[in-house]
């Protein structure tokens, strides 16, 4: 319901402020002290070091980052192949089918990531697919968890896209592979570009499926901040949290960038 009242607004923005303060910002800035806390008795920390980030980055921090990298980048390349692969095809086909074949995109984010988990540990720990134990079940696992959202971004791009320049470049003599690459796929850049973004974040924060299947050396950013948490550190696993945040929103803005500059705006 809008409110014209200034008095109203006033109270709304108010109201905006206590929640997101305390619902988004209060954690955020818990994880930052936590991660600078030399002890922590009462309110505020005793003390500020850095040592915490020290720790972590000498130890298998880096070799975390890495692992959540690579996953993410290998992971949400792929689902935005098959995803837009996907889109494509059913845009062509009829409205039953399309919805049909378009649900089962969903099906797997609608399953907990750790039964997605626990289902793919049960299926590869055998012959002839023995997967258990290699990195590739971890990268099949976020690959499963976020291609419903790379189709999702992807169909809501073709659902926006006006068929007019297609046409034209049709009436003009060009092939369906020439329409594809020069027409189309410039068109949905925007919308390709959201839907990586989006995966990558997804596949950067997963700890459910992960926590089941990951090896020994492959483990991400919120599988060794789980284990430190766990342990009790929770210091070294706030300073890793910060870590992980940090590398998430640089490179969400390195592709918000990309995205203004292929839309000229």
């Amino acid at each position: 319901m809008l409110v014209w009242s200034r008095s109203g607004r006033l109270v709304l923005w108010v109201l905006f402020a206590l929640i997101f303060g305390v619902l988004f910002l209060a954690p955020l800035a818990v994880i930052l002290l936590s991660s600078l806390a030399d002890q922590w008795n009462g309110v505020l920390p005793n003390g500020v070091t850095t040592e915490h980030y020290t720790d972590v980055i000498s130890g298998a921090a880096g070799r975390a980052v890495k692992a959540s990298l690579v996953t993410g980048f290998l992971a949400s390349a792929l689902a935005l192949v098959s995803g837009t692969w996907a889109a494509l095809s059913l845009r062509l086909q009829g409205h039953a089918l399309r919805r049909l074949l378009g649900l089962l995109f969903f099906i797997p984010s609608a399953v907990p990531s750790v039964s997605v988990g626990l289902g793919l540990l049960v299926a590869f720990s055998h012959p002839p697919l023995l997967l258990n134990g290699t990195i590739a079940i971890v990268m099949i696992a976020h690959f499963v968890l976020i291609s419903a959202f790379t189709f999702g971004n992807v169909s809501a791009g073709l659902a926006r896209l006006s068929p007019d320049f297609e046409q034209v470049a049709s009436s003009l003599g060009a092939r369906p592979a020439y329409r594809l690459w020069h027409v189309t796929l410039p068109l949905l850049a925007p919308y390709l570009v959201a839907a990586f973004g989006l995966s990558f974040a997804l596949s950067m924060g997963e700890l459910g499926a992960t926590v089941m299947v990951y090896p020994p050396g492959w483990v991400t950013l919120p599988v060794s901040i789980f284990s430190l948490t766990d342990r009790g550190d929770i210091f070294a696993g706030a300073a890793l949290t910060m870590i992980l945040v940090v590398a998430t929103l640089v490179l969400l803005l390195g592709l918000e960038r990309i995205t203004k500059r292929a839309t000229g705006s």
